[in-house]
């Protein structure tokens, strides 16, 4: 097996675009891959572990409406409107009645129809 890429990878995209169920969940941030409707297609394990959501009930939803809202914002979905994306950046997240700083990574290859939203968590 290849050796895991990190969550500041330069080309992390095209490794995750090729990577299995599997692979993902060896990875040790958040992975929640969507289509360009911003309906998820996968999650890793770390990302359902940290917050507390079972896989099947994020898979097929829409991120930004229905499993994270708070994250229907400028600083976060909306940066997605563009046609290719690498942002890299602090983010409080509001879990479980608490306020989590992560960092988020937001990707969205020119070349791909998929997008990905990373988190490293602390």
């Amino acid at each position: 097996m290849p050796p895991l890429p990190a969550f500041d990878e330069p080309d992390i995209a095209a490794q995750l675009i090729c990577m299995s169920d599997q692979g993902l969940d060896a990875l040790p941030f958040g992975v929640i891959e969507m289509d360009h409707d911003c309906k998820v297609l996968r999650v890793n394990a770390a990302q359902c572990r940290h917050t507390a959501l079972a896989r099947d009930r994020v898979i097929g939803r829409h991120y930004f409406r229905e499993i994270n809202p708070s994250a229907n914002n400028r600083d976060v979905a909306k940066r997605y409107q563009v046609d290719a994306l690498n942002a890299t950046f602090p983010y409080s997240l509001n879990l479980q009645m608490k306020s989590v700083t992560v960092t988020l990574r937001l990707l969205k290859p020119a070349y791909n129809q998929r997008m990905y939203l990373l988190v490293s968590w602390p």
